[in-house]
């Protein structure tokens, strides 16, 4: 009963069933034409946005019976088929025998098909040409005329499934046991060596032999082998272990004396020996899933079965011993010990377990033995079925030679040194029985305590762990409890106000990661009322206190008997604290309605979650399967996810047999093309990797030899589509145009040769030494942020490219054309461009004369809204002006997202990205239509707002798909932190108003961050440059100059007073007394503070400070317009213009200083030549000019409070002055006789078109008292020093406005009115 027998498929009981489901899943499709199945056909996403009636197309179609192409004008929402029928009235002059099913139209430059029954503009192919104002150009082609080598046969279907055969196609299978030849001869030495003992009784040669099996077989020795060879006589290749501080294991009983055993016994030792390798290779086969058995065995399924409920023992197992330890641990730790601990979705169901701590002795190898039971104070019928164990490896580090006190002894942390899980049931829901060998995975590598990783069997030395379970007669068998019949449903309503508050309060967290102990005993005793919140069962469930059999039949009913979850909120219940097979069933049901391209929008985080599943077989497994057959792009994408997924070393096992189904599944034609691509991606892969490691004078010849290359791949197999899609079939490279970036990682630019003659080259990245990984990710989310704005009827115009991971570190990008960096940009006005306000806006101009601006301009400003509120919640960092990408039709779009959720790239402790957002004074310049802020400006603030509010009403969304690729292995996305990041940057819990309040403060915070204010100071740096010497000062209240000659010598002046006055601007002026020469009467004029300022720095810039008297410091502390200050000025000021008119003749005498002492209309107006009025309704009491302007407004009424938004004002006028007003809006309850009403809003600076979005509330106002009250807002701008300007106000009557809704509006400002 020695000899090995061939397996010939797996020997794996779980694979088997797994194949098993396989056979039932392909006989299942019931395809009546095969030659469809090889069709890519168009993505469909239908949208309010692209559906509209009135929206037409221009549509070419292009057919071989016809010369020249044909144009059509269709209405979007038309069906394919039907331009089908038009185009076929040209070709055909009789259509009664004709078809339309026969015919398809194919996109010009790409492989793929329009869907017949669906409207023209649900396809994808459609939507981006109108987004992109490009020709939509068809192709007629009649079915028969389609490339076909792709589509599967009644052959592929009728196959048996077999997946050993498909793993070997892998670059680099897993399995890596020994070869049934290899230990056949290994146990023809044996029994040579042990022929030879039974004769000449030397046991060293028969020790080596047994040696070489163990050694073969995982180096692994059992405490049978161990045993047996006690048992043999000493020997020089195995001495007695000598085991110190310890008696010897429980396993390894000597015999004393150690004399030579006789020729009977001799036979009964090797009888034990021989038995005791057999069962370890029966051990092995089954471990490492070998393709060879001991002998032909029976099924070993027990008939006799206990019910998992029924049996309340407690669970025990024995820790043996660890296998194949690293000779370097011999000499760096002692004292090791196994932990272990049982768990449940990341949940630990009791406190670990430890065994005692034990040394390194040497047997066969080094063994690390414990021999002991561990026995956890649970009930095996109290266990969850998905219950995990895991175990973990500790030892403590030998101390350094010199310091063995005992406190060192204690300071010395034990350190990991692996670990690994297993489920306790198997996925026949038996519980483990027997003997098991369990690889451990290095501590270094991620600990996921949550969820289900197979043993580690990949790294060909890891160490391995031996747990023998208890064994019995019979199976003991977790079976599924039957839901309870009925479960109560209540009204939300019928709760108290102050429990539905909290309630609403712990459902707005969106997730159920930050659900606090309270949070969760309060859902599952109200989980009751929660089902009119379909949305709250993630919360409801992860609040489950315990998952055992018992507790089942109450979550199964509450599961069954919730109202269908829409698909986005379903993939909550895929993370891994949801390791339930029924509650995983029910997900993927709710998830199957989900269309192909929402399936494609998801598949990455669904190829994720089959980590989380226990067993290879699962619903979510077979869904994916289902669909990959159903639809060639969906395969394409799994196949690469899973490929990709390869290299995920804890699960790649797992990945290698769905890759393997994928592959079995889908036919040959796509294997083979599988296999094209794979062969095109190596060969870019070894080309990238020479040209990124030549010399930079080396790297243009490398190229171009390399690409000789990728010309033999084309010459060798004709055609191969880009694993960036499906629709892209490629049949040469065009060398001439390939070149590569001088970036880090030295990306390929390539030109692929389209196989279809009426479309373009197709140009793309590949990158090598870049992991692509996180780039794909943040694509996606950006694709989804811009399919739920579409679907709102808010298309933010997103530049949306394909980038695939082709492997660790590689993969490829889609170049966009007619787009330039921003440097690029920037660099034509000079280096300093990045530093100007008008390279964006005149390159604009530049790509679009004439009407065409206006357009380009308004792609900018949804693109760039977009790009503001995306890269924003995604924490994009590292943006640099060589990252942002500017097309010509005005399509602001980021590239290269190496940084992501807040990592930002530091200087020292410094963030360099400080700013929210990249938001510049540049891209304000091409919005606002130039340097000063604009009406247009409030359609962006208010795009911002509007796309971030959408983003946010779908929080559990992005935190459910983000949540899923925790354990894909990206480093800025490994823990909860990293979540919290997009959850606070989404700020779920804040209502609409207060989110918008929020954005437009993060936009004001970008456009005006440091680094942008040191881009303008050094702007304003180089336009003083180029100001011309010559050109005249002046005063900016002045109208004209004055001089000496005009007005005559002034020969006095005498600041007489101060005076108070109200309008513009509440504050102080001077009254100053001016004597000319040959004047009979002294002239009076009035003069502000900040007048006589603006005189003095004037002055500065004409004459050295040398020649000027010192000015009065602007500053003071306190009210800057009390009397006490402005009579210390009055004083200050005087010394300051006697000193003036007694300086230098050029300073005294100069045309600014004759300016300033002139009358101005308003001084005839109030003072004429009298010394004192007093007038408080002089000219100072009326505004300057016209007042205007409007004012937008959002009023509403909820629960005894009035809210008052204050969102834009546009064209309010200047100042007296000329310079834009520092506007802000006061607002008054009226009637308010006390002044306790007043709200303010924050001041904006310098602008006639301000943006607030600020909310002002009024609590405690009964509706009744409403209808009374009148609202007085004032527009005001701030003056510093003065009192504020009024520059407008509006009085509004409540009872007028409608408040059982919002109310949104512009409101006219007027003047006061003045008696």
């Amino acid at each position: 009963g020695h000899e090995l027998f061939e397996v010939s498929e797996e020997r794996d009981e779980e694979v088997a069933a797994f194949c098993h489901m396989l056979d039932i899943l392909r006989s299942g499709s019931d395809i009546r034409d095969y030659s469809l199945t090889g069709y890519v056909w168009s993505a469909v996403t239908p949208s309010p946005e692209h559906l509209g009636d009135e929206v037409n197309l221009k549509v070419t179609v292009l057919c071989d019976s016809l010369r020249e192409p044909l144009t059509f004008t269709c209405n979007c929402s038309s069906t394919v088929d039907l331009l089908i029928y038009q185009t076929l009235c040209y070709t055909h002059d009789e259509l009664r025998d004709v078809d339309v099913g026969d015919f398809v139209l194919k996109p010009c430059g790409l492989e793929e098909f329009l869907q017949n029954k669906h409207a023209l503009g649900s396809h994808e192919y459609i939507q981006h040409c109108r987004k992109f104002d490009i020709d939509i150009r068809l192709q007629l082609l009649e079915q028969k005329a389609v490339r076909n080598d792709l589509a599967r046969t009644v052959n592929d279907d009728q196959s048996p499934s077999t997946l050993n055969y498909l793993i070997h196609l892998q670059e680099r299978p897993v399995k890596q046991t020994i070869s049934r030849q290899a230990l056949s001869l290994l146990f023809d030495t044996y029994h040579n060596e042990v022929d030879a003992f039974l004769l000449a009784d030397n046991a060293d040669r028969v020790v080596q032999s047994i040696k070489a099996i163990c050694n073969a077989l995982a180096a692994v020795e059992t405490p049978e082998i161990t045993n047996a060879l006690n048992q043999l006589p000493p020997c020089p290749s195995r001495m007695q272990p000598k085991i110190q501080k310890c008696a010897y294991p429980s396993g390894c009983k000597t015999r004393p004396g150690g004399r030579s055993p006789q020729s009977p016994i001799r036979e009964k030792v090797v009888e034990a020996l021989t038995a005791a390798i057999l069962d370890l290779v029966e051990l092995y086969c089954n471990t490492f899933n070998a393709d060879f058995q001991t002998a032909v065995h029976g099924s070993h399924k027990h008939d006799l079965v206990q019910e998992a409920c029924h049996f309340s023992g407690p669970l025990a197992f024995t820790v043996y011993a660890t296998h194949r330890i690293p000779i370097t641990w011999a000499t760096s730790y002692e004292d090791f010990y196994l932990s272990c601990s049982l768990s449940h979705g990341g949940k630990e169901l009791c406190s670990p377990l430890q065994t005692r701590r034990a040394h390194l002795y040497k047997y066969l190898f080094h063994l690390i033995v414990w021999d002991q039971q561990l026995c956890f104070p649970v009930q095996v019928n109290r266990l969850p079925r998905e219950t995990l164990l895991c175990a973990t490896l500790y030892a403590l580090p030998i101390p350094p030679p010199g310091s063995s006190s005992d406190t060192n002894k204690q300071r010395r942390a034990p350190e990991a040194l692996g670990w690994v899980t297993t489920p306790l049931f198997n996925f026949r829901q038996v519980l483990t029985c027997g003997r098991k060998l369990l690889g451990l995975w290095p501590a270094t590598q991620e600990h996921p305590g949550a969820r289900w990783s197979a043993p580690n069997f990949h790294q060909p030395d890891s160490v391995i762990l031996q747990i023998d379970f208890p064994t019995s007669a019979f199976d003991t068998k977790f079976t599924s409890p039957p839901g309870d019949k009925f479960s109560p449903r209540y009204e939300f309503g019928s709760l108290r106000e102050e429990d539905q508050g909290k309630l609403k309060d712990i459902m707005q967290k969106e997730s159920l990661y930050w659900l606090t102990d309270a949070d969760k005993k309060r859902l599952w005793e109200k989980r009751y009322y929660c089902h009119s919140e379909v949305s709250s069962l993630p919360l409801v469930l992860a609040s489950a206190p315990s998952w055992e059999w018992a507790c089942l039949p109450d979550i199964y009913v509450l599961l069954k008997q919730w109202t269908h979850m829409n698909h986005q909120d379903a993939l909550g219940l895929l993370h891994a604290i949801f390791p339930d097979q029924e509650v995983r069933r029910m997900a993927v049901q709710w998830i199957s309605s989900l269309s192909d391209a929402e399936l494609l929008d998801y598949l990455p985080q669904l190829v994720q979650a089959l980590k989380y599943e226990c067993y290879l077989d699962s619903p979510l497994v077979r869904f994916l399967l289902k669909r990959a057959v159903s639809d060639l792009r969906v395969t394409h994408y799994f196949f690469w996810l899973l490929k990709d997924g390869l290299k995920d070393s804890q699960f790649s096992i797992r990945y290698q047999y769905l890759l393997a189904a994928l592959l079995c599944c889908c036919g040959k034609g796509l294997r083979e093309e599988f296999n094209r691509q794979c062969w095109l991606v190596n060969t870019l892969a070894k080309l990238a990797q020479q040209v990124r490691e030549a010399a930079p004078s080396a790297r243009q010849g490398i190229l171009r030899t390399g690409l000789e290359d990728v010309k033999q791949f084309f010459a060798l197999n004709g055609s191969c589509r880009l694993p960036l899609s499906p629709s892209l079939l490629v049949k040469g490279i065009v060398s001439r145009d390939c070149s590569y970036f001088n970036s880090n990682a030295v990306p390929l630019k390539l030109s692929f040769q389209n196989m279809d003659p009426l479309g373009e080259n197709i140009r793309v990245i590949f990158k090598c030494g870049d992991d692509l990984r996180q780039d794909m990710l943040t694509l996606q989310m950006i694709r989804i942020m811009s399919k739920i704005w579409v679907q709102e009827g808010l298309d933010m115009r997103m530049v949306i490219f394909r980038c695939f991971s082709t492997g660790r570190g590689r993969g490829m990008v889609e170049m966009i054309p007619n787009a330039e960096t921003l440097r690029k940009i920037q660099v034509e006005h000079g280096v300093t461009g990045s530093f100007k306000d008008r390279p964006l806006a005149d390159w604009l101009q530049k790509h679009n004369p004439g009407d065409e601006y206006e357009k380009a301009v308004e792609n900018f400003i949804y693109s760039c809204a977009g790009c503001c509120v995306a890269t924003y919640v995604l924490g994009i960092c590292d943006r640099h002006n060589d990252n942002i990408m500017l097309k010509t039709t005005g399509h602001m779009f980021h590239i290269d997202f190496g940084r992501f959720l807040g990592h930002a790239q530091m200087f020292g402790n410094i963030k360099r990205d400080r700013a929210p957002f990249v938001f510049t004074s540049d891209m304000a310049y091409v919005i606002n239509g130039g340097d000063k802020p604009s009406s247009r400006f409030h359609d962006f603030v208010d795009l911002c707002c509007q796309a971030y509010n959408l983003i946010r009403k779908h929080t559990h969304l992005f935190l459910n798909l983000l949540g899923l690729m925790l354990s894909c292995g990206i480093p800025e996305l490994s823990d909860l932190e990293d979540l919290k990041y997009v959850y606070d940057a989404l700020r779920p819990q804040d209502t609409e108003a207060n989110a918008t309040t929020y954005f437009t403060r993060l936009i004001e915070s970008s456009l005006g961050s440091v680094a942008t204010k040191l881009n303008f100071f050094i702007h304003n740096l180089a336009q003083m440059k180029f100001t011309g010497s010559d050109d005249r000062l002046t005063l900016s209240f002045a109208p004209r100059t004055q001089t000496l000659k005009s007005s005559g010598r002034i020969i006095d002046v005498f600041l007489c007073r101060h005076e108070k006055v109200f309008y513009p601007s509440k504050g102080y002026i001077y009254v100053v007394k001016v004597m000319r020469e040959n004047a009979h009467e002294a002239i009076y004029i009035q003069r502000t503070f900040e007048e006589f300022q603006e005189l003095h720095n004037k002055l500065r810039l004409l004459f050295p400070s040398a020649l000027l008297p010192s000015f009065p410091s602007r500053f003071v502390i306190g009210r800057s317009w009390g009397e006490a200050v402005a009579e210390r000025r009055r004083e200050e000021l005087n010394g300051y213009i006697w000193h003036l008119i007694h300086a230098a003749p050029e300073v005294a005498e100069c045309d600014l200083v004759y300016t300033f002492f002139h009358p101005l209309p308003r001084d005839e107006k109030a003072l004429g030549t009298s010394p004192a009025p007093r007038s408080s309704d002089g000219s100072w009491a009326r505004p300057i000019g016209k007042v205007g302007g409007e004012v937008k407004l959002s009023i509403s009424y909820k629960n005894n409070k009035l809210f008052i938004m204050v969102m834009h004002i546009r064209d309010l006028q200047l100042l007296q002055d000329g310079n834009d007003p520092d506007p802000y809006v006061k607002i008054y309850l009226l009637p308010d006789p006390q002044k306790t009403t007043k709200r303010k809003t924050k001041v904006a600076r310098k602008t006639c078109n301000p943006t607030y979005n600020e909310m002002l509330v009024y609590d405690g106002i009964p509706r009744g008292d409403l209808q009374q009250r009148e609202l007085q807002l004032s527009v005001l701008s701030e003056q510093g020093f003065r009192e504020n300007v009024l520059l407008g106000e509006v009085h509004i009557r409540l009872r007028e406005l409608d408040l059982a809704q919002e109310k949104t509006g512009w409101f006219a400002l007027g003047s006061r009115s003045h008696g």
